[in-house]
């Protein structure tokens, strides 16, 4: 599968992790080392997955590091969505967040989908 480069999933994942530094950035001082590192590392590790897994050698390695980078995407969703009920996030925000999350979410499980059915 290398380089991951070439992956969609990654270039948007990528995209994602930026927009939620910009949008973590101005979280209270208080949850810089709890909810705003939380969902930084969290977002991080999405893409950080997808290179490492496209990296392997197997389509059974990669798909574990596409499953992590589906936990890690669902983590990422509860702790926006703790933030957005904290008001730390505005609607608009917290939905174009969660729309690019979405879709970061389907293209990992149509990758996903592919490996498994090449396994086969």
């Amino acid at each position: 599968m290398r380089p991951h480069h070439n992956l969609d999933v990654w270039k948007k994942a990528v995209d994602f992790v930026v927009e939620v530094y910009k949008s973590t950035e101005h979280f209270p001082k208080e949850e810089r080392f709890g909810l705003t590192s939380q969902i930084r590392r969290a977002s991080v590790s999405i893409p950080a997955n997808v290179a490492e897994g496209a990296a392997r050698t197997s389509e059974k390695e990669v798909l574990n590091f596409l499953s992590l980078a589906q936990g890690s995407a669902s983590e990422v969703e509860t702790e926006l969505l703790i933030a957005f009920r904290l008001e730390y996030l505005d609607k608009n925000k917290y939905n174009s967040l969660s729309v690019s999350l979405n879709d970061i979410g389907r293209m990992l499980t149509g990758l996903s989908n592919h490996l498994r059915k090449k396994i086969r």
